[in-house]
């Protein structure tokens, strides 16, 4: 059996009622794999020990438990996992910059000392960006509605996947994240509370907010607030399917203005999708999903498939998935498991490229696949080519903060995929990898300079950070004065 998890069984039993002896025979013949033995605590009459034992998956975990429970003088007190450990208090926490460690530093970073940058910022709002978080801060907003693979599991229960995130954020691109899940699906409400808390962050990720609200709130969010607004479920997973796709043609002596796209659900992840492909020159792309084929004479319920049928589909084909999937070059699946057949595959043209993206789930099992394809994809890190957000939204959201970008446009998000895709070098690629690993570190660092030039082009830059500036306008301001650089960095 392949042991894949580690769980620790805490027991408590009688001395006199049984031998540990016989505990470690159960979890053998249970299949477990004992690996660490600690004695928490032991009295003249109980022992309570944790074992730690290698298993199949959690499930099997419990099962063990479940058989320990039923020894005579055997009790159960818990079982704990790596992952159940490792969110123990949360995954992340808060540290000064600065330890203060005396009256005079007290007197500095707090009163009296602190009311002289209050007024600074008072007299000048602008100076917040520099002078406070705000010019390395992201809020991560979600009212837990629609969690990857999940569904509406409310505000509570997605905070782990918001920490998650925010730990990304730092650890890839140095941007200081804040879980923030709100206990409201009204959108007016998330709308009125992001605009309220906005003077704190530097930009806002919106995650896992349910469609169609969340088309409504990210762009009444992106025309009333003057910092960046993301929502990684669209834009991310577009971006990095596009960088992936840039790649996978590449492999398969296709362009992208000449391929047929098919796009299984079309939800905000595909329709944004969809966009960010027509964006960049990708001529034929159709939209599937429950009601099949997305099509113009048709007046849907929902008003962004009325959007879609307009600017998609340009032979308004009709029918499943199965039907107008003939000759494509590429799908493209934001779905459900199973939806794509062989049979489909078999109908795509020479060298077809599978995204199958439904976590954790894909629309087709890699393996099965595996023969009729040319390039596969999925979201799964167990499988080549993992089309992951990860590589997306940390250097963007670095770069958008280095220049104070008051928008993240679709000019910058082009880039950033663009960026992702040639970190893949000429000789690295392959059918196998067609996208970088997500902890390269060359992919934030990528993303950020395209990001940061692409804003400048969009006019949506309100700085040059200094790295990025032409040398005579470096030196100029290594000439400056200490106040004059402190003005280059207030503004």
């Amino acid at each position: 059996m392949n042991k894949q998890l580690t769980v620790t069984i805490r027991v408590k039993y009688g001395k006199e009622k049984v031998a540990f002896g016989t505990l470690a025979t159960q979890i053998g013949y249970d299949g477990g794999d004992i690996i660490g033995i600690d004695v928490i605590s032991s009295t003249k009459t109980h022992h309570i020990r944790d074992i730690t034992v290698n298993v199949a998956d959690p499930e099997h975990g419990q099962m063990i438990g479940e058989q320990l429970s039923k020894l005579e003088g055997v009790v159960v007190i818990h079982i704990s996992d790596q992952t159940f450990l490792l969110h123990v208090g949360g995954k992340i926490e808060m540290k000064p910059k600065h330890p203060v460690t005396s009256r005079q530093m007290l007197s500095k970073v707090y009163t009296p000392g602190v009311a002289r940058i209050c007024t600074a910022i008072a007299d000048d709002p602008d100076k917040a960006h520099s002078l406070t978080i705000k010019r390395n801060t992201v809020a991560v907003v979600s009212d837990g509605t629609a969690v990857l693979g999940l569904g509406d599991i409310g505000p509570a229960a997605a905070m782990p996947v918001m920490e998650g995130k925010a730990m990304l954020f730092k650890q890839l691109a140095g941007v200081d994240a804040f879980p923030i899940c709100l206990d409201t699906k009204d959108p007016d409400e998330i709308v009125r509370i992001v605009k309220a808390m906005a003077p704190t962050f530097g930009g806002i990720n919106l995650e896992d907010i349910s469609s169609p609200r969340c088309f409504e709130i990210e762009a009444r969010l992106k025309q009333e607030l003057d910092i960046p607004v993301f929502h990684d479920d669209q834009h991310g997973t577009a971006v990095v399917i596009l960088a992936g796709l840039i790649n996978a043609l590449k492999v398969c002596g296709k362009r992208l203005e000449d391929i047929k796209v098919v796009v299984n659900g079309i939800g905000s992840a595909g329709i944004a999708c969809t966009k960010m492909l027509i964006k960049a020159g990708v001529r034929h792309v159709v939209g599937v999903d429950r009601a099949g084929a997305i099509c113009r004479g048709i007046q849907y319920d929902n008003p962004q498939w009325n959007m879609y049928a307009q600017i998609t589909n340009p032979d308004n084909l009709s029918g499943s998935l199965s039907d107008v999937i003939a000759g494509a070059d590429v799908f493209i699946g934001v779905s459900a498991p199973g939806v794509l057949k062989i049979e489909d595959i078999k109908k795509m043209a020479v060298d077809p490229i599978v995204f199958a993206m439904a976590n954790p789930i894909p629309e087709i099992d890699p393996d099965v696949a595996a023969p009729f394809v040319r390039v596969m994809a999925t979201g799964r890190s167990d499988y080549p080519n993992q089309i992951n957000n990860v590589h997306c939204f940390p250097g963007i959201f670095r770069g958008a903060l280095d220049c104070r970008a008051t928008d993240i446009t679709e000019e910058m998000k082009l880039a950033a995929a663009h960026a992702i895709a040639s970190v893949v070098t000429e000789d690295q690629l392959s059918e196998t990898y067609i996208i970088p690993n997500v902890f390269n570190e060359q992919v934030a660092k990528s993303v950020r300079t395209a990001v940061i030039k692409a804003a400048h082009q969009s006019g949506v830059a309100r700085k040059m950070p200094l790295d990025m500036q032409s040398s005579e306008e470096a030196s100029t301001e290594e000439s400056a004065s200490f106040e004059e650089q402190l003005e280059i960095v207030w503004n």
